[in-house]
């Protein structure tokens, strides 16, 4: 971090999901056998098997990941999501839950639920539960919690190097405060054609939108095997939900982003988009299709990408500015991030307004607040790795978008 970089102070924070302590014990392999003489005082010796336990030490240490924060303003209510891990290896992924939020006005402040909902509805058996990405519905009040199942032990390189996706796109809903959720829908129609040209593909991670005209938008991305590259895309829905389509991907290599809505001084009505990439550099770019497409591709990078990459957040505040969150170091994710840019179109205008936690950081997820006086940001961080806890910090706008 630069030394001239400011700390950018929250007036809330608290830990909503922390790694258990490893936990180790002894796993029963089975009998070790082999042949061997075994011999009587009468000298007679023959051939025969000595057998004994075998034993192997496991270690597991419940580790959560990928956060996903959205802010429910009718019921005030905060929604912060992560996956579950059995170890912090993406392939050892398990449950996805949730924590709940209430705004209360009088404080300034959230006060969360004492401890996480298992989404138990939210798997498919032999499958782990991944990359959690909710938007709401806001006419028929209607939360969808979108994610991807995986068969369990295999890895994003596994389907690469195969040539065959198998992670299933999936979500389920909920209406009563979030308390319960329907079983799971899996839209095997939506992919089933485009699929066989993909590795693998993900949603997310972090929150979707709904665009001012309804549109639901789930930002995504897909690998293709022929090249093999990934590109980011949409799943969109123009009828609250009930039918999912699937836009033309970004050309550029890009991976896991996040979507805002933004408004220019013209009024026109943009979908921006920004995406982690392998370049060094941040993908940003435009749709003026609603998503269906991405016809501007920002060329210019002033935003740097973290060591082979990291998932980062963006939030538009209206008639203000966008907001953007990510790890600042170039090598190594460390000291989260708040940039801000008050002209939208124009990807040189990004500036760095302070660092919103010093040391290891990682994934994060932002979220407007009441009456667009605060926002929160949801992010991985520790001590000593990025992995240690999930965090939900709160900050007032105006300090982000005061000029330095």
């Amino acid at each position: 971090m630069d030394d001239k970089t400011p700390s950018f102070d929250p007036t809330d924070i608290k830990t909503l999901f922390k790694q258990e302590q490893p936990q180790v014990w002894c796993c029963w392999l089975g009998w070790c056998c082999w042949p061997s003489w075994c011999c009587w005082p009468s000298w007679c010796c023959w051939p025969s098997w000595c057998c004994w336990p075998s034993w192997c030490s496991c270690k597991r240490q419940v580790t959560y990941r990928i956060p996903a924060l959205i802010y429910i303003s009718e019921n005030k209510t905060y929604l912060a999501f992560a996956e579950k891990r059995k170890k912090p290896c993406d392939t050892d992924a398990d449950k996805l839950v949730m924590r709940r939020g209430l705004w209360e006005d009088d404080k300034k402040k959230i006060e969360w639920d004492s401890g996480h909902l298992v989404l138990s509805s939210a798997c498919l058996p032999n499958h782990r539960s991944m990359n959690p990405c909710p938007v709401y519905e806001r006419e028929s009040k209607t939360l969808f919690l979108f994610f991807i199942c995986v068969p369990d032990g295999v890895s994003e390189n596994d389907q690469i190097k195969a040539k065959k996706n198998q992670a299933r796109l999936c979500y389920v809903t909920s209406q009563d405060t979030f308390k319960n959720w329907s079983v799971i829908t899996e839209l095997k129609d939506v992919i089933c054609e485009k699929e066989k040209n993909w590795a693998t593909l993900a949603v997310g991670p972090g929150h979707g939108i709904q665009m001012k005209d309804k549109r639901l938008i789930i930002p995504a991305c897909v690998y293709y095997f022929v090249e093999p590259t990934s590109h980011a895309v949409t799943f969109y829905s123009d009828d609250k939900g009930h039918t999912w389509q699937v836009g033309t991907h970004m050309d550029f290599e890009s991976n896991e982003c996040q979507m805002a809505e933004i408004t220019d001084k013209r009024d026109d009505i943009l979908l921006y988009c920004n995406a982690r990439s392998t370049s060094g550099y941040r993908v940003e770019a435009l749709s003026t299709s609603r998503g269906e497409s991405f016809e501007k591709t920002q060329k210019k990078q002033k935003l740097i990408e973290t060591g082979k990459g990291c998932q980062g957040s963006v939030l538009y505040i209206p008639s203000h500015a966008l907001l953007y969150s990510h790890p600042t170091d170039k090598n190594e994710r460390k000291n989260l991030g708040i940039y801000v840019n008050k002209s939208p179109r124009d990807p040189d205008q990004w500036n760095l307004k302070g660092i919103i936690n010093d040391g290891p950081s990682g994934y994060s997820d932002l979220a407007e607040c009441e009456n667009t006086e605060y926002f929160a940001c949801l992010m991985e961080c520790g001590q000593e790795k990025e992995t240690e806890e999930i965090a939900c910090k709160l900050y007032k706008i105006k300090d982000a978008l005061e000029s330095p």
